[in-house]
């Protein structure tokens, strides 16, 4: 199977969202698709032995949409656009084609003189960007990189702003005619006077003839109902616009064929028969609710562009000691960057020389900046404050971390959350069912003896109150805005089903090491066993002898002996002991650092000349761990070693269960030290003793007796229970965040952020259900008052021009109401 996502054009409402996962659904091979209406995209997962993605994107065809499919890459090649200038002739871009054509490893170069632009097929691991622009330059042309990792984005929304431009366009001519409109046809029953030679009573043909005349301007603005939906209707698969191009064009025929009669000499009557006003004023008004609808929907995507915006467009190379700057697309790994203070980090990379404070708020949601100096890695679009630094290249391109955030968030915005299957399969069904109520009802109250303009109005009115598009917008717009709100926020939720079951859960599971602790052991305190030799002497004893181990726990000696300020020199003599601790040699002295068997084994312990050990059972009861230090055979100096807990950990444990949450401690620490620490923490319910890979099964136990689990952990060791769990929480460390790990990725390395997570999805989920509120809300009362219930009990009927009213605004208070998430906090 495979898996790719598609642009979708042409949909209207959730009948056409529906309809394509319908019957692409059924088609051999197809495994699953899923179709979002706000993102306009579409996920598919298919088997290319059994069908083609050009079979599918014909069928779609056949249903009256278009599908875009990304175009497959070519073994290895990558293509290059550029703006070129200095063009004048065919002469000009031939030979911009032959120059580049005959670089070693370009595959094909074409250029556009019309368009100034080219496009290069190469293979970079036989040339590079810089050659080909280069090989440009060196022909006495200029160029400029066309960055490819925001084109299709911002083409898509510069597509978006051209047609809500056209739609702006469209509504001038449509109230411009139906304001007259509506005025002339009804200012005489609100006592309005007409002058005689339009007033109905005396002059009946040419009050229908103006009406028509201001009519067809307003028709004609709103075409696209009936160029798309009576073909809809043709191909089986009626939408939202079959709906209104029925319900006006049965109002504007019928009012057509009573001018055409009051012409030939029918009845002056006709005049007061005419219903060009309500075909009229329910086009503008729908027009109008889909111009706030589509200006609504624009916004929902502003998070993604704020993030794309960040990334730089020109880098600064330091090149054979000059400074040059680059577009940022030609970045190769290994290069040497120069970033003033004030400018954005190009790509990802490590600080090779300088120090400065970065900004990387745009990252993990932390406002204060980080402390940057050499070796320290940094993230493609964070800011620099301060300090100039040099940067060396590692990942660059749609590489970065930036770029992978910004393609998860598109992924979760085009995703589609379990609550949303209920829409959709009412959706399906929507328009088909009313159509058949609007017939039945207006077929009702004309054998009942109401009238046949009476009837007709009920069935205008019905077929233009439903909102279809309330039904489709109102769970993929929450989830758009919402998802993005929390990349703002340094929250990644991959997909609409995290977001949904994020909100429903009930116990939270916490790896101890690196999630409720900082994952890094530290010198708690130093006790002096023998007063014979000075603390600070044994500090630096041991950080020297410690300082050819990579064991975590020698590591915390060396990071305390530094805290002296003396360089540290590398031992005379190392020696591992496998489990037990090291020997080493410092000058004369010889340094013996382990546990308690190492010492036992050789001979040391505590005599008579020493203090009382009982320092050691009160650092453990304090969860540390015990270090012991000898020096020429005797016994000198305890190290009490613990992974200090974050600071906010007890805060977050207290805030989860005032939630009515349950929190869980998993570690593969001792039972006594696991207690200590949930201890502090606040956490009741203690699984220790357990190993990496019985983690997972110990999460499934959890879920077997009914919980939601939620598993927090580091994203690397915690991997298979992160899957296990209904929700995956990775706790990302800051930039060097795996963000394929997890549902849910927190940027921070603070546990609020989970907080954050937890109180966004709620957010987001108490909005999609209001949206979905709404949405039938409008539809469960509208349709049966539209059909005149309320009149059999005496009641008012509704009006078709409020009916198509309510239905424009039922879309736009679903979008408006998911747009409140951008506030979120």
């Amino acid at each position: 199977m495979e898996t790719v996502q598609a642009q979708v054009n042409g949909m209207h409402c959730a009948a056409c969202s529906g309809r394509i996962e319908r019957v692409v659904g059924k088609m051999d091979g197809v495994d699953s698709i899923s179709v979002n209406l706000a993102a306009e995209t579409m996920a598919l997962t298919y088997d290319p032995d059994t069908v083609s993605l050009d079979e599918i994107g014909s069928r779609i065809k056949d249903l009256g949409f278009e599908a875009l499919f990304p175009e497959p890459s070519a073994g290895g090649l990558e293509e290059l656009n550029l703006a070129l200038g200095g063009m004048h002739c065919a002469a000009c871009s031939a030979r911009i084609e032959r120059v580049t054509g005959k670089l070693p490893g370009v595959n094909a170069a074409a250029v556009n003189l019309a368009a100034n632009t080219g496009s290069f097929t190469f293979d970079p691991s036989q040339v590079t960007r810089r050659d080909i622009r280069q090989a440009i330059a060196d022909a006495g042309f200029t160029s400029e990189v066309q960055s490819a990792a925001s084109s299709s984005f911002e083409e898509r929304r510069r597509e978006a702003e051209e047609k809500l431009a056209a739609q702006k366009r469209e509504l001038i001519p449509a109230f411009l005619f139906a304001l007259p409109l509506l005025i002339l046809s009804m200012g005489h029953m609100w006592g309005m006077p007409l002058p005689a030679w339009l007033d109905p009573a005396h002059a009946p043909a040419t009050f229908a003839l103006v009406q028509l005349a201001l009519t067809l301007p307003v028709v004609w603005s709103g075409r696209n109902f009936y160029l798309q939906g009576i073909p809809a209707l043709l191909r089986g698969g009626p939408n939202m616009d079959s709906l209104v191009a029925m319900g006006t064009g049965a109002a504007f025929l019928y009012s057509l064929w009573n001018t055409l009669a009051l012409l030939i000499g029918g009845h002056a009557g006709l005049a007061m028969d005419l219903y060009y006003e309500s075909a009229a004023v329910l086009i503008a008004m729908i027009s109008l609710g889909k111009y706030f609808e589509a200006r609504s929907k624009l916004k929902t995507s502003d998070a993604i562009r704020a993030l794309m915006q960040l990334t730089p467009d020109t880098a600064t190379l330091l090149k054979d000691g000059e400074q040059v700057s680059i577009a940022v697309d030609e970045v190769e790994p290994g290069d040497a960057l120069l970033v003033r203070p004030g400018e954005r980090i190009p790509v990802d990379g490590t600080v090779a020389e300088g120090r400065s404070s970065v900004d990387e708020s745009m990252l993990t949601g932390e406002p204060m900046p980080v402390t940057k100096e050499p070796g320290d890695s940094v993230a493609g679009g964070t800011l620099n404050t301060h300090g100039a630094l040099t940067v060396t290249a590692k990942r660059v391109g749609q590489d970065t971390t930036l770029a992978r955030i910004i393609r998860m968030v598109q992924e979760a915005q085009g995703s589609k959350a379990p609550i949303a299957n209920l829409a959709d399969r009412i959706s399906f069904y929507f328009v088909p069912a009313v159509m058949g109520i609007a017939l039945i009802s207006g077929l009702a109250w004309y054998i009942g003896g109401a009238g046949f303009p009476f009837s007709l109005r009920i069935f205008v009115a019905v077929m233009v109150i439903a909102c279809p598009c309330a039904m489709g917008l109102a769970t993929p717009v929450s989830i758009m805005v919402g998802t993005g709100r929390g990349a703002q926020l340094g929250v990644l939720i991959k997909s609409g089903r995290a977001l949904q079951e994020a909100g429903d859960l009930d116990t939270v599971v916490f790896d101890k090491t690196g999630t409720l602790t900082h994952g890094r052991p530290e010198v708690a305190d130093v006790t002096m066993v023998r007063g014979t030799m000075a603390r600070t002497e044994a500090v630096y004893l041991a950080g020297v002898a410690e300082s050819q181990s990579e064991h975590p726990l020698s590591q915390a000696m060396v990071r305390h002996a530094k805290k002296l300020g003396d360089d540290l020199p590398a031992p005379d003599e190392f020696e591992a002991i496998p489990g037990k601790g090291i020997r080493a040699k410092v000058g004369y002295r010889e340094i013996l650092i382990g546990n308690w068997a190492l010492m036992e084994e050789n001979g040391l312990g505590f005599g008579e000349d020493t203090l009382s050990p009982q320092a050691v059972p009160h650092y453990e009861s304090q969860g540390a761990t015990v270090v012991y230090f000898a020096s020429e055979n005797k016994l000198n100096a305890l190290f009490a070693i613990s992974d200090e807990m974050r600071d906010e950990s007890p805060e977050v444990v207290a805030a989860l269960k005032e939630q009515g949450l349950t929190p869980v401690m998993l570690t593969g620490d001792k039972e006594a030290n696991a207690r200590v620490v949930a201890g502090k923490a606040g956490i009741d319910t203690v699984i220790a003793g357990v190993l990496p890979e019985r983690k997972a099964e110990e999460v499934a136990r959890l879920q077997a007796e009914g919980r939601k689990v939620a598993m927090v952990g580091d994203g690397i060791n915690d991997a298979p229970a992160l899957a296990r769990a209904d929700i995956g929480i990775a706790m990302g460390g800051g930039i060097d965040v795996a963000v394929e790990s997890g549902d849910v990725v927190l940027m921070q390395n603070d546990l609020h952020a989970l907080l954050t997570g937890l109180n966004l999805s709620r957010a987001t989920m108490r909005n999609i259900k209001q949206n979905l509120f709404w949405a039938f809300a409008f539809n469960t009362i509208g349709i049966p008052v539209a059909a005149g219930v309320l009149h059999l009990f005496g009641g008012p009927t509704l009006n078709p021009m409020i009916a198509g009213s309510a239905m424009a605004m039922s879309s736009v208070t679903v979008v408006s109401n998911a747009l409140r998430l951008r506030f979120f906090k």
